[in-house]
């Protein structure tokens, strides 16, 4: 009686422990999907991804391809990795004026998933500020976004190779040219902060055609080289743009 009586506790107890950690589960589920904050984008779900935390508790997936391993998403943080504050300007003229680090959401946004899907837009001071990766990552140079094209069989095709498939981002005109994401890197057409016309007044556009990444190669005293995708073709390619630009940043891996 007393064998059958601890049988049956035993049995009892079964489900309690199942239940606790079920609830654990969902718990560290819940936080997960908080900190990812929504994302809208599409991911190759072929692929393993792994996940990187940065200094605002934002977590992102990451990809490795090849010998590199990079974030599969735009980077979102509001502080340097010393903890500070980044300031956040959304007006066009004090934007222009800046020789210091600063960020801005693509239209000024406040939404939520907007911003954990496309990221934030930064400028080159705060790029080169050393403080915008958290440890163990960086901003890649000219000579690390190419191995990654090469990798990827070169420019003339890396492009389609890194874009997120679909049109639900990349549009133009309802097409989204040679997108494949088989590398899993999930390229987003996150547009930027740029200069119009040359008339100081740093204006949003490109969102849903072309991504623009900065590197940490600089050009000249006033310039720095950034990585370009676009929606209608398949190519990765580089160009030069002013430091005062508001761009999206993708981190690599040390």
């Amino acid at each position: 009686m007393k064998y059958l009586l601890k049988l049956n506790l035993c049995i009892a107890f079964i489900p309690l422990i199942a239940i606790i950690v079920s609830g654990c589960s969902k718990c560290n589920d819940d936080i997960q999907n908080s900190l990812n904050g929504k994302t809208s984008a599409v991911f190759n779900s072929s692929k393993n991804y792994g996940t990187m935390t940065d200094q605002d508790g934002n977590v992102y997936k990451t990809i490795t391809i090849g010998t590199q391993t990079w974030m599969a998403e735009n980077l979102r943080t509001t502080k340097y990795n010393d903890g500070t504050a980044i300031p956040n300007v959304t007006d066009s003229i004090a934007w222009a004026a800046l020789t210091t680090g600063a960020f801005c959401n693509y239209k000024n946004t406040t939404n939520d998933v907007f911003i954990a899907t496309y990221g934030r837009l930064y400028n080159w001071y705060a790029v080169n500020s050393g403080k915008l990766s958290p440890a163990g990552w960086h901003i890649p140079t000219m000579d690390e976004f190419n191995i990654l094209s090469a990798y990827l069989g070169n420019g003339s095709v890396a492009g389609g190779k890194m874009k997120e498939t679909g049109t639900t981002h990349w549009n133009y005109y309802n097409q989204n040219i040679g997108a494949t994401n088989e590398s899993g890197f999930t390229a987003l057409p996150s547009g930027g902060r740029l200069d119009i016309y040359s008339m100081s007044r740093y204006e949003f556009k490109d969102l849903e055609t072309n991504n623009y990444l900065w590197s940490a190669t600089s050009y000249t005293v006033s310039s720095t080289i950034c990585h370009i995708l676009n929606s209608y073709d398949v190519i990765s390619y580089f160009t030069t743009y002013n430091r005062a630009f508001g761009l999206s940043v993708r981190l690599i891996k040390n």
